[in-house]
């Protein structure tokens, strides 16, 4: 398998061809806010190749310490599923970003079935290798598990890691209103609506 940059057209494309029907509402953050990052220096959307041929997708965000990656969307293609590419992908991330972390939705919700596929897909990463963290999250309203591949045993030191992804690119009030990390146990998740950049909630 082969992982390939994209450029701003091509995640472009990617976004409204797959990523908008693979990632609900809440999850999926805008566009504008993606291709910032990518100005930015700090944001690594990678195309999976086998073969020559497109199979799926990594998106991650780099923090600025220059330590670990946040894997922010993780997606094989329709038509493409099912056949163990998403392992795969994983392996080949794991390779060439050592001390990767993520979140999960956390399996909270009051239908049965949706959590049933948010066990599913923690599920996936813990069978690839990766591990929960001792701490949950929530962004813009929306709980998270929080899970880390790598050799850091502390979670204190990923934790803060994952934080300053976050805190480096919003404004502290921003911050303070939309992003819960960690959530503490007992903790009540801030309402909000789907990720909003900065600039979209003062227009």
């Amino acid at each position: 398998m082969e992982l390939r940059l994209l450029n701003k057209e091509e995640l472009t494309i990617l976004y409204r061809e797959e990523m908008v029907y693979d990632f609900p509402r809440s999850e999926l953050k805008p566009l504008s806010g993606m291709l910032r990052l990518m100005d930015r220096g700090c944001y690594r959307p990678l195309i999976a190749l086998m073969d020559g041929e497109k199979v799926g997708y990594a998106i991650l965000w780099l923090p600025r310490a220059g330590e670990g990656a946040l894997l922010e969307y993780l997606g094989i293609l329709r038509g493409k599923r099912n056949q163990g590419l998403g392992g795969a992908l994983l392996t080949k991330l794991q390779k060439e970003y050592p001390g990767m972390f993520g979140e999960v939705e956390a399996q909270d919700s009051s239908n049965p079935a949706e959590n049933n596929l948010r066990r599913h897909r923690v599920g996936f990463y813990l069978r690839n290798g990766f591990r929960l963290l001792d701490y949950d999250c929530a962004l813009f309203g929306v709980h998270f598990n929080c899970i880390y591949f790598g050799s850091e045993t502390d979670d204190r030191k990923i934790e803060a890691i994952h934080r300053s992804i976050y805190a480096d690119y919003f404004s502290p009030a921003h911050f303070e209103r939309y992003i819960q990390l960690p959530l503490h146990p007992g903790e009540e998740i801030h309402p909000a609506p789907q990720w909003v950049e900065e600039e979209e909630e003062t227009s």
